[in-house]
């Protein structure tokens, strides 16, 4: 099981790989940096130690005479010198550089002339700065040199040349550099991987732990613990899925509250609708049959069965109809039509509609509207239905011989609308929830029967109006709802 998980597991894999290569690639370039800091040691020691071998060989051999190389003395001393010292090849020049004579074993000269720009430099620089010039024996590849005129009866006659790096030291230095560097190489490449392995071991504990903590946090969340939360501060991207996950948490419980409330709410209404409709389908029902089996009906009984039959069939189309408006108020279906209009004429024509009603519950039903009010700017339709579902509640809760009236006046955004009645009153605790749909108030502990959506309904309805309905009541004194309607 622990191989099939590590050898599926790409982020411990990542990992190591990661930290491998990073290990090979510092030790490849601490074997380079290593290597040509060396050869630059060598060279500047070489340059160093043996900067001044040309300068004695040009003072004691005196290896010209009469403008040509003497050969009788200079040879033996130069091979002695290259005896003494192989990695010094030694040439004599003339002064435009051409090779005149030389002492070097096994390979032939390869190039007959040698660069005197480096020679010219070398001569005027100090010892830490002097350059690398031709190597007669191998073309093309500078070599450390030291060199020396020759003055022959106060007259430049030519220079000592000596290479201080031969073809057979070169040879030599390279197996050794190849070796040395091979084992060096050998020995941090393995310890490369076994610092990559522990600092990768490290590294992935470290990280899956961090995960394997976020994994059970999110498998307990998946089987239900909806209250688990990834604990503590992570840092990088870890950290980022840790407060990801908390907030996508707290979203889903979010959304999970919202739908059981709306799971709750439909039941509600279901029951409350299921009622509401069953009341005037029951009574339109029983006074249809009544018409239908009793034959001998005076005119006047008719004439009564089927006004309450019309009564029941406008309840029913009035809730079906608030039904549907609430569903496009909810789903954002409903767009205002604003237009400026004189809002006390519209209140005024809609308490000639509810005059009848007043008149037989003895309630006193008035509107009183300040003068000279201002136009609004509003749609007239959703207006309407406002001013129907305050006075609807109204009514459903003033007792009979009580009072309704509107009060219109004038505010600095608008028109201030107050509907205020003598009716039954409103908890404080219940005042914040009578705007939310399917809600309604208790009445001596006897719940009101109905969708309860007409003041949710007058809730959106300011809402598009970008208005908003405020209530003030105390329990049997009443209660006024006032909200303001934008002028034009």
């Amino acid at each position: 099981m622990m191989k099939k998980s590590i050898r599926g597991n790409w982020l411990f894999w990542k990992i190591a790989s990661v930290f491998t290569l990073v290990m090979v690639i510092l030790g490849l370039v601490f074997i380079y940096i290593a290597s040509t800091f060396s050869r630059s040691y060598y060279t500047a020691a070489h340059q160093q130690l043996y900067g001044d071998i040309a300068q004695h060989l040009a003072t004691f051999t005196k290896p010209i005479k009469n403008g040509k190389p003497d050969t009788t003395v200079t040879h033996d001393i130069i091979h002695s010198t290259m005896v003494a010292n192989p990695s010094v090849e030694v040439y004599l020049l003339d002064t435009a550089g051409n090779i005149t004579d030389f002492v070097v074993p096994d390979t032939t000269v390869q190039i007959r002339r040698v660069n005197m720009i480096p020679v010219k430099k070398w001569l005027s620089a100090s010892n830490g700065n002097r350059p690398m010039g031709d190597n007669p024996k191998q073309p093309g590849e500078p070599a450390i040199f030291s060199v020396a005129p020759i003055a022959e009866n106060g007259h430049l006659a030519g220079y000592v040349y000596a290479v201080l790096a031969s073809e057979k030291q070169q040879e030599v230095l390279t197996s050794l550099n190849d070796h040395f560097y091979f084992r060096l190489g050998f020995s941090i490449f393995f310890a490369a991987l076994i610092v990559a392995l522990i600092v990768g071991l490290i590294t992935f504990f470290l990280i899956t732990d961090s995960i394997r903590k976020i994994s059970d946090v999110v498998k307990r969340f998946k089987e239900g613990d909806y209250s688990a939360r990834i604990e503590g501060t992570v840092k990088g991207e870890l950290g980022l899925l840790t407060s990801t996950f908390n907030e996508m948490a707290d979203e889903i419980v979010n959304n999970i509250d919202k739908i059981t409330a709306t799971d709750k709410f439909r039941q509600e209404l279901i029951a409350n609708v299921s009622h509401d409709l069953r009341t005037p389908l029951s009574i339109m029902q029983g006074y249809i049959e009544t018409l239908l089996i009793k034959k001998e009906i005076t005119a006047n009984g008719r004439e009564r069965y089927l006004s309450v039959i019309h009564a029941s069939a406008q309840k029913l189309s009035s809730l079906v109809d608030q039904l549907f408006q609430y569903a496009k108020l909810e789903a954002n279906l409903v767009t205002p039509e604003k237009e400026p209009f004189f809002i006390n004429e519209l209140a005024s024509d809609i308490l000639v509609a509810y005059q009848l009603k007043a008149t037989n519950r003895f309630i006193d039903l008035h509107l009183d509207a300040a003068p000279d009010l201002p136009r609004v700017f509003a749609d007239i339709a959703l207006t309407e239905r406002v001013f129907q579902n305050l006075l609807d509640n109204a009514f459903k809760f003033t007792p009979d011989g009580g009072s309704i009236k509107i009060i219109l006046t004038k505010a600095s955004a608008g028109v201030e609308v107050r509907v205020i009645d003598t009716g039954i009153g409103i908890p404080l605790s219940d005042q914040a929830l009578i705007f939310e749909r399917y809600k309604q108030l208790d009445v001596d502990s006897k719940p009101k029967k109905g969708m309860g959506i007409g003041l949710a309904i007058v809730k959106k309805i300011l809402e598009l109006h970008h208005s908003s309905i405020e209530v003030e009541s105390q329990p049997g004194y009443g209660a006024m709802f006032h909200f303001i309607v934008p002028a034009v």
